[in-house]
């Protein structure tokens, strides 16, 4: 029998400390289910469903559940949870989002809750970041299931909703949060024309089928119970993110695509605090008087006689703040000539996703593709309140702890930091700060030769697809081969991520590099001092850069990380301002001396732009309280009965 965990060595405090003792208990059953046969292992399986089923708790039936997964896993994927993965099964079963470092067998653990809860029957959903991840969890852990007489779904971005609905019936479903979002928006626009056709007296008599739907019937059931991958990312970073199913445009709309191409064209003809003006903590622009003097005295095409004046000023600010803000590479591609928003969280394409109020039709204008028509908003629900409508909810990832206060608050769910199976030997260098970007890249080239030279793999991360093209060119100028992962990549990942931890690979990548991946060491690569990790640039939130720097250091593995930082870089200004950022930029030309020292002025101004975001989720989290509180009041539905 294996050994078991001590209290003591998981922690000294409540909670933790009390599911612990659940261990011994769940590992006594082990020998007993060992002996058991396919059929006789899938039976105990059915006997606990009936129990469930016919009202018994199912904190009761946690034990015995949690064994039989741990034997299923042994016998078919040849994976045996650990008792941290126990540990963290039974946390996530208590409405808890556990904190699990990287390469500690998230996926595995899931299997654990969502299991337990599959017993009674009500459909279990498992919210991932993309479609790649949601495929290859469940096909990974389906024969688990399977083993005990569970049925697994799976939710794709194209699939068609009968497809969806037989998915949705499964006892356990994969997919991502946005697509389980709008299969909830689609069933409530279903829902509400089958309910106005209801009233069709003459159409009943004649045998037609009610409502406008063909008889059709929504895809899900009830919001029963949720286990949220990579938590943070989507409870937090996305949680503002509204879902949007848009409603047919109308003429007057049409017209809009002739002021964003013209507005487009003149914005760079406008000056900051002479036309304009900017400002950085909301990120607006306001023309001032001169600049509405020469939106009226600049030539326009005919279209725009019959908009009036005032539009066309908002028109020509959101114009300008899209040229300021939204750069090619980095906040979006042009894929197919479509514009593509890239997630700046998880550097992945953010597909079907549309920038709200305009601004997604001003970025189309900027990069010379078709305008597509601002349309209205047939329905809308924001993750955050999507997610607060299930009974049940929990997550893991590997960096909630810094967030506790707001997932608490928000979501009820406690955040739980499961320890590691083997000690983490992970080792931090010194950040080293520059005065400029191009010294940056300089020495971070000059640290992967030397250590390239070495034979030891390297992760290099980056905050952007240009910034990954910009060092890929560095790299191959050296004549270093390296792999690039971006969104421009996305079909190649599998392949890259596999390989990135043999010897004497380099892989350059964006934050796509830092969820969901697990790379493994090559042979030798541990004598080496295992993978190292480049940070070239800090994020807005520290918990992306914990991301990235858990790529290393996985399972007792050896691994190595270091910040690069430069006086010019982006956080400055975000966090600080102009003025601030400006006086650091000033002092990294005129001084060719060692910055190192300012490392503590970049943490400051990163936690500057998270407490900055946490207000505006905070304000968000009031706002649609009080909108859904007044629609309420009004006999509206919240998610259908939005203005646009």
């Amino acid at each position: 029998m294996a050994k078991i965990m001590s209290v003591a060595s998981v922690t000294a405090t409540g909670k933790v400390a009390r599911w612990a003792q659940w261990l011994p208990r769940i590992a006594a059953m082990e020998p007993e289910l060992k002996g058991l046969k396919d059929h006789e292992l899938r039976k105990r399986s059915l006997s606990l469903r009936y129990r469930a089923r016919s009202g018994e708790p199912l904190g009761k039936l946690l034990p015995e559940a949690y064994a039989l997964v741990r034997e299923a896993g042994r016998r078919t994927i040849d994976m045996r949870h650990f008792d941290v993965q126990i540990l963290g099964g039974i946390a996530m079963f208590h409405r808890s989002i556990v904190e699990m470092q990287t390469g500690e067998g998230k996926t595995l653990t899931a299997t654990l809750p969502m299991y337990l809860y599959a017993l009674a029957g009500k459909g279990c959903h498992l919210a991932t970041v993309n479609d790649y991840l949601a495929r290859r969890d469940a096909e990974w852990m389906r024969p688990i299931y399977e083993a005990l007489g569970m049925s697994v779904g799976v939710i794709q971005t194209q699939q068609q909703q009968p497809q969806r609905r037989k998915a949705y019936a499964c006892d356990v479903t994969y997919g991502t949060a946005k697509e389980f979002g709008f299969d909830f928006l689609r069933d409530r626009l279903l829902l509400r024309r089958i309910s106005e056709g209801q009233g069709d007296l003459i159409g009943g008599m004649l045998g037609q089928q009610s409502g406008s739907a063909g008889g059709d019937k929504p895809v899900q059931r009830e919001a029963y119970f949720a286990l949220v991958d990579e938590a943070d990312s989507i409870l937090i970073d996305e949680a503002r993110t509204p879902l949007i199913i848009s409603a047919l445009p109308t003429e007057a709309q049409k017209l809009q695509v002739e002021c964003y191409k013209w507005c487009a064209s003149v914005c760079d003809q406008f000056v900051e605090d002479e036309d304009y003006e900017y400002d950085y903590d909301k990120k607006s622009v306001e023309l001032t008087r001169e600049g509405r003097q020469k939106v009226r005295t600049m030539p326009k095409p005919e279209a725009l006689d019959s908009v009036g004046m005032f539009h066309i000023y908002q028109y020509v600010e959101r114009s300008i703040k899209v040229q300021r803000e939204f750069i090619l590479d980095r906040q979006f591609v042009v894929r197919d000539g479509e514009v593509v928003i890239v997630d700046e969280f998880t550097g992945r394409l953010a597909e079907g996703r549309k920038w709200r109020e305009g601004i997604h039709q001003a970025v189309e204008a900027k990069a010379g593709v078709e305008v597509t028509v601002a349309t209205g908003q047939a329905a809308r629900v924001t993750v955050q309140d999507f997610f607060l409508r299930y009974e049940k909810l929990a997550g893991m990832t590997g960096t909630a702890w810094a967030s506790a206060r707001e997932l608490r608050k928000i979501y009820r769910c406690n955040v739980i930091q499961v320890p590691t199976n083997r000690p983490v030997i992970r080792q931090r260098l010194p950040d080293l700060v520059f005065g400029d970007e191009d010294a940056k890249w300089a020495a971070v080239v000059d640290e992967v030769c030397r250590l390239h030279a070495e034979g030891r793999p390297l992760l290099i991360g980056t905050r952007s697809i240009d910034k990954s093209v910009h060092l890929s060119r560095l790299l191959a100028e050296k004549g270093i081969e390296h792999q690039v992962l971006n969104a421009h990549h996305i079909e190649e990942e599998a392949d890259i991520v596999a390989g990135a931890g043999l010897p004497g690979r380099v892989t350059v990548s964006t934050n796509m590099a830092g969820r969901g991946t697990d790379i493994k060491l090559g042979p030798g690569v541990k004598d080496l001092g295992g993978l190292h990790v480049i940070c070239t640039e800090m994020h807005d939130s520290a918990r992306i850069d914990r991301q990235l720097i858990g790529r290393c250091g996985r399972q007792g593995d050896p691994g190595t990380y270091r910040q690069y930082l430069a006086l010019d870089d982006e956080l400055l200004f975000t966090g600080f301002g102009p003025d601030k950022s400006k006086r650091y930029k000033t002092l990294g030309a005129s001084n060719n001396g060692s910055f190192n020292g300012l490392s503590k002025a970049f943490r400051k101004a990163q936690k500057k732009v998270e407490r900055r975001h946490f207000r505006d989720r905070r304000a968000l989290m009031y706002f649609e309280k009080q909108r859904k509180k007044m629609q309420a009041q009004m006999g509206q539905d919240p998610y259908l009965d939005t203005p646009g």
